[in-house]
């Protein structure tokens, strides 16, 4: 091994973001040569195929950037998308970051001991509509993160009522929506096709007495005009009208 190839692992290492078995290969570190560099110290094996360098730590970034190498659509969503951009009602004392993707994945156990999350692959949206609409990466965040717009991010709260997250915390952050983009909310809900999700985008916009929130009805309409929604959740039933 030479001076070289440590040189290039301390340069080119962004601190906290774990390094796979692709990039080692790209600085020219073969499998048996990272084996080596683990016994020797340099490297350290968070699992098969995952490294860090000696004494360093996974981030919440570059944990995320990680998993989303190998999730399709993995993005910040959800209540977690709404508090980085600044709509939050409590501070947690250990955030736990909520992320949505395309399909089932086994999340290594490493991430789990240096970040609180949760994952889930609800599909929200019709066959025609991108995955990824919507998803960016925050002014000055890491690139490689992407986070729900706040009108993305407030059918996925939504989508979260009933398991874990509750109506009336929902009711809350929805306050400080005020400034959500009608014409961005209208196309997400266009393509929404989760009954529940829509009725109650609609019904908190109502109670928060938004202007944007009295235009939509047709998209309720449109999944099920006159039907009254139900289902058991963990705090009880839910039941959302359809007017």
């Amino acid at each position: 091994m030479s001076n070289k190839t440590v040189q290039r692992l301390l340069q080119e290492n962004r601190g906290g973001h774990p390094i796979d078995s692709d990039m080692l290969r790209g600085m020219g570190v073969s499998a048996a040569l990272a084996a080596h560099m683990v016994k020797s110290g340099w490297l350290q094996r968070l699992s098969q195929g995952a490294y860090l360098l000696t004494g360093d730590t996974p981030s919440r970034d570059g944990s995320i950037a990680y998993l989303r190498k190998r999730i399709p659509g993995l993005h910040v969503g959800g209540k977690t998308a709404l508090a980085w951009q600044g709509v939050r009602h409590n501070i947690a004392f250990r955030e736990k970051v909520v992320l949505w993707g395309e399909r089932p994945y086994r999340i290594p156990p490493w991430v789990a001991e240096h970040m609180s999350y949760s994952y889930q692959t609800t599909t929200l949206f019709s066959d025609d509509f991108p995955y990824e609409q919507g998803l960016k990466p925050l002014p000055g965040g890491a690139p490689e993160v992407l986070v729900s717009v706040p009108e993305r991010a407030i059918l996925e709260l939504a989508s979260d009522i009933g398991k874990g997250q509750s109506m009336e915390e929902a009711s809350n952050l929805m306050v400080g929506m005020r400034n959500l983009r009608p014409d961005v909310l209208d196309e997400f809900l266009s393509h929404c096709k989760r009954v529940k999700v829509v009725r109650l985008v609609r019904d908190l916009g109502l109670e928060a007495d938004f202007p944007w929130a009295k235009n939509l009805q047709k998209h309720v309409d449109r999944l099920g005009a006159g039907k009254r929604w139900s289902n058991r959740t963990r705090n009880g039933r839910l039941t959302l009208k359809p007017r």
